[in-house]
């Protein structure tokens, strides 16, 4: 068989001249930018007209809408490497993992990043912590903006450092047989990226693409539920819309104050959150069949039985029961080498209780177990039933994030990555 040709390259000038100055006058559509986009990943746009349009996109403000980052996140999502999910989703469904409100499935933490606060890891860290309950897929890169990203902190660590290139879209059912955490390492789930590496370097400013990686899981449509941290307050209620038309069901924007991209432990954060109610214009029809929780009304066009709804509310260290801490007080060293000391000794409970970083991090983790449901477990005679903004249980999340840590099952996740990623074959991890 004669090999396939790859697709030639494309002019977009046609585009570039109806996005500036006015894409809105020249009606340019999210669909158009995101299939501009998709090009970039096919290596089918030379570099001038891939600066042309991310310059384009930065000036005119297009790159903040919610419409556009969602379907470019799609393109991008589109272009990445292709995972099995029924194999994951199987594998996943075997460990039931269900408690509350949550069902299972895959969790994230993220942040965009870009807040120059050069804070803890605190995401990267929030992901292990929710591994002892929650299978975490954790979307990931080396550090762009500082000097120790998630990849990097994660390669630093000691006894031993997991092989983030061994998890891939062929090993993942296996990575998940063995441990409740798996690091997606952005370069092997999206290798058409390596085409705009060096525009973005040479542009100097940040561009959609700093935006849509929060978005971009690989397993995106495996997520269950997820937190998004943000470094600019107007970015939340876009996130937020650009989530809901993603089609997340549960998921939480956040923005400290001090514009931090994470949940605040110095003060107030502003938090999106999504939520799944019922719809009240939702008629089942006669046909409809009751015993299927997914059934609709026959008619395609008529309203359906969910919808996604948007609260907008504001949360502190007290709604967590926990002090305020100045920023200062989380920004220890500015290497890799030294932030992953600092995540073993948290993970093998060896900070004080009342440890600045320790406060920071369960905060985040214990966002991400409300938003996934496991606060609610109505069966655990523990279970801390105190709600706070939002309607959230965040006092339970901080003690189900103390008891990751003090019985060990962080740490145990944690080793699971490391021996699974460090087992796999080379070849096995390429396939």
């Amino acid at each position: 068989m004669a090999a396939t040709n790859p697709p030639g390259p494309i002019s977009i000038t046609p585009l570039l001249k109806r996005l500036w100055p006015s894409p809105a006058t020249a009606q340019v559509t999210a669909a158009e930018i995101a299939l501009a986009i998709a090009h970039i990943f096919e290596d089918r746009l030379s570099a001038v007209q891939t600066g042309a349009l991310l310059t384009a996109l930065h000036f005119t403000g297009w790159d903040s809408r919610a419409d556009v980052i969602a379907q470019c996140a799609a393109a991008m999502r589109q272009a990445a490497a292709s995972v099995d999910l029924d194999a994951v989703r199987q594998v996943c469904g075997g460990k039931r993992a269900q408690r509350g409100r949550y069902h299972g499935g895959l969790c994230d933490i993220v942040g965009t990043g870009g807040d120059q606060h050069s804070t803890f890891n605190i995401s990267t860290t929030a992901s292990i912590l929710a591994s002892s309950l929650l299978l975490v897929a954790k979307h990931g890169n080396r550090a762009s903006t500082s000097k120790s990203g998630s990849a990097d902190i994660l390669c630093a660590m000691r006894p031993a450092a997991p092989v983030l290139e061994h998890v891939t879209p062929g090993s993942m059912p296996e990575v998940y047989r063995r441990t409740n955490y798996a690091f997606l390492f952005a370069p092997v789930f999206h290798p058409g990226m390596r085409h705009v590496a060096a525009v973005r370097r040479e542009l100097g400013w940040r561009t959609i693409f700093n935006l849509l990686g929060p978005l971009a899981n690989p397993v995106e449509a495996a997520i269950e539920a997820r937190v998004v941290g943000v470094a600019r307050a107007d970015l939340g209620p876009v996130f937020a819309e650009a989530l809901r038309l993603s089609g997340a069901r549960k998921a939480m924007v956040v923005c400290g104050e001090e514009e931090l991209d994470e949940i605040s432990c110095a003060g107030p954060t502003r938090c999106w959150r999504l939520y799944e109610t019922a719809n009240p214009d939702y008629r089942p029809s006669s046909t409809t069949d009751n015993d299927y929780d997914d059934a609709d009304t026959s008619d395609e066009d008529a309203p359906p039985r969910t919808i996604v709804q948007i609260e907008h509310f504001v949360l502190s260290p007290a709604d967590f029961g926990l002090p305020a801490h100045p920023l200062a007080t989380v920004s220890p060293g500015l290497f890799p080498q030294q932030n992953a000391e600092i995540l073993r000794q948290l993970l093998q409970n060896e900070r004080p209780a009342d440890d600045p970083i320790l406060h920071f991090a369960i905060m985040n983790a214990a966002a991400l177990f409300e938003v996934a449901g496991a606060c609610h477990d109505e069966q655990d005679p523990d279970v801390v039933r105190d709600e706070g903004p939002g309607r959230g249980r965040w006092k339970e999340g901080i003690r189900l994030a103390r008891r990751a840590i003090e019985s060990g099952a962080a740490w145990w996740s944690w080793q699971g990555f490391v021996e699974v990623t460090n087992s796999l074959a080379p070849a096995k991890a390429l396939t």
